[in-house]
């Protein structure tokens, strides 16, 4: 079964190409600006404006699993048309399609969310994230949308690089002790994914971490792992910082764990088992 990676190049591209060549199965994945690292898959260049580009990608490909990672932060032509156009495609040529949305959806006013509460975004990113959502599953009702939260991976995630950043006094800012998420690891939410689009289940599942952190709680775990003095990470208040979006959304992904065989581990977890 032949799958396509939308967004291969990205840090969860990468991470599901490693796990769907090294299950034996053939891939092909799309790029943006360059192609990835990877040798084991067949890359394309789409650029998700493009109404009939993708249409052409998936009948070259005969992929019968479309994995869309893509990210085009808060372009609208790119995050929220690009994904149903992607949708509309695979819809037409029979694939099974997984939607990777974002916690960005949501406003933080309830903090905690399951599968089941609607989206109220408070960005431009967050609103495009969730009309894709609906677009995608307006045009492909058996497609998953798979919501996930911030995505960590032994180094390789921006959130890690930041942290390494700021302690060595390299990077202005600091990591906000309110602004709460529930981290992933890659290998988790890739496994996840991976597992949940071969089942007979569709609609909105949850794929985060099971531990609730601030982005400072977060860093000083990740600091604990490399050795790296955690004091010397700055601290601050989103509250105080005047940026738009959530300051607490956690993300409530009990029961699509409970679907699965793939453990969601939280930070607390992934981090100490990587000393």
């Amino acid at each position: 079964m032949t799958v396509l990676i939308i967004g291969g190049s990205g840090f969860l591209g990468a991470e599901l190409i490693r796990q769907v060549t090294a299950a034996g199965r053939p891939a092909v994945a799309t790029y943006a600006t360059c192609p990835g690292s990877s040798t084991q898959v067949g890359w394309r260049h789409l650029d998700l404006r493009d109404p009939e580009r993708a249409d052409a990608i998936l009948a070259d490909a005969g992929a019968h699993l479309v994995v869309n990672a893509s990210s085009g932060q808060a372009d609208w032509a790119v995050t929220a048309q690009g994904p149903i156009r992607l949708a509309m495609a695979a819809a037409r040529h029979g694939s099974r399609l997984v939607h990777v949305s974002s916690d960005a959806v949501f406003s933080g006013a309830r903090v905690h969310y399951d599968e089941s509460c609607l989206p109220d975004p408070v960005t431009p990113y967050g609103a495009a994230k969730a009309a894709a959502e609906t677009g995608v599953l307006l045009v492909h009702p058996q497609a998953v949308v798979a919501r996930t939260s911030l995505i960590i991976g032994d180094g390789r995630s921006g959130h890690e690089r930041a942290v390494h950043e700021l302690a060595a006094g390299t990077r202005d800012g600091c990591l906000f002790s309110d602004d709460i998420r529930c981290p992933v690891h890659v290998s988790d939410l890739a496994a996840a994914i991976l597992e949940l689009a071969s089942y007979d289940v569709h609609g909105v599942h949850h794929l985060a971490g099971a531990d609730a952190l601030s982005r400072h709680g977060l860093g000083t775990l990740i600091a604990g792992r490399d050795g790296i003095d955690a004091s010397r990470l700055p601290t601050g208040l989103r509250a105080d910082s005047g940026l738009p979006g959530a300051i607490d959304v956690r993300l409530d992904s009990r029961a699509t764990q409970r679907k699965l065989r793939t453990t969601l581990r939280g930070a607390r977890r992934f981090l100490a088992a990587s000393t």
